[in-house]
């Protein structure tokens, strides 16, 4: 073995154990270092196989919505889409942000969104939504105009800090902005001018309550979407109304853009895939819609407190007509 002691080993006994304690130390010695490497592979290992099954995940996901940015904005974002059971991929370049994604237990891509490369990555191509709600207005810029480079027809929804920022986002591509200040201000503004309506709307229950009297007066509202083969294509709101006989009232109409247009004019004319919501008889609408080839939406509760502000207006209105008519 070629060890020396300070004291000779005479007996037989003392050479046994003295093997044996080098045995067993040599052997206690490469058990422990063999148990830290084989913890070191394992760890690389799934960390490799975590890493394939992601990248596998996100290459089969198809109508998803593409997340950049995940700081607070972000993160109540994802809460909302998970909880929608929306598929949707986070986009995400500081490790704590990435770090609390995969925390959360969200599907999520570390890189920079203003990358064509990373915007590929994660399925641009197949998208049907992207999101840029990181707290600088510059970035997101460039985001859109990356991605509506790569995708001309996904919807792109972007964050703006400033409002001049709103102007270039559109230039750039962007089909909706989201002002956070602006909206916020707009909020507090309600709540000061007119504090019993928002905080009856802005309560769930309450929310909820007005659903149920709604569907308790046999009244709903829906969108109601013209598809190709219905007949009133590039025909005006007045025909489709006349040919309802008063089974719905139309509140506003959405465009293929994506552009709300809130009591339009009856002269208004209808496109393919534009979006007309109502409020109507629960009976009639649907027999309506089968019959003109029109795909029904049901809007629930979850409707923000200012639409359920403007349907309740216009509630009042179509039902007071209709008292005047019996």
């Amino acid at each position: 073995m070629g060890y020396g002691e300070v004291k000779p080993l005479e007996t037989p006994f003392q050479k046994i154990f003295t093997i044996l304690v080098i045995i067993a130390g040599t052997t206690s010695a490469v058990y422990s270092v063999g148990g830290f490497v084989q913890m070191v592979t394992e760890g690389e290992i799934n960390r490799a196989f975590s890493n394939q099954r992601k990248q596998l995940t996100i290459a089969n996901l198809r109508d998803h919505v593409i997340i950049c940015g995940f700081d607070r904005m972000g993160q109540v974002l994802a809460d909302q889409l998970n909880a929608a059971r929306e598929p949707f991929v986070v986009v995400e370049n500081v490790p704590e942000r990435i770090e609390v994604a995969e925390t959360s237990g969200y599907l999520h891509y570390p890189g920079d969104g203003t990358h064509e490369a990373t915007l590929e990555e994660v399925g641009i191509q197949r998208a049907k939504a992207l999101v840029a709600v990181l707290p600088d207005d510059k970035t997101n810029v460039f985001i859109t105009l990356t991605a509506r480079d790569l995708n001309p027809k996904i919807k792109i929804l972007a964050r703006g800090e400033l409002p001049p920022t709103e102007r270039k986002l559109r230039l750039a591509g962007a089909d909706h902005i989201v002002l956070p200040d602006t909206i916020s201000a707009i909020q507090i503004s309600n709540l000061i001018t007119r504090p019993t309506g928002m905080d009856f709307l802005n309560n769930t229950y309450e929310r909820s309550y007005l659903n149920e009297f709604l569907a308790n007066v046999e009244v709903q509202m829906e969108e109601l979407q013209i598809k190709e083969q219905s007949p009133f294509v590039d025909k005006t709101l007045m025909e489709m109304q006349v040919r309802g006989k008063g089974a719905f009232m139309v509140i506003a109409l959405r465009r293929l853009n994506d552009r709300l247009i809130f009591r339009p004019s009856p002269s208004q004319l209808l496109n393919v895939e534009d979006t007309v919501i109502v409020i109507g008889h629960q009976d009639k609408l649907p027999q309506f819609a089968e019959h003109y080839h029109l795909k029904r939406y049901y809007i629930n509760q979850q409707r923000t407190p200012v639409a359920w502000a403007a349907a309740n207006t216009e509630l009042q209105s179509w039902q007071g007509a209709q008292g005047s008519e019996n």
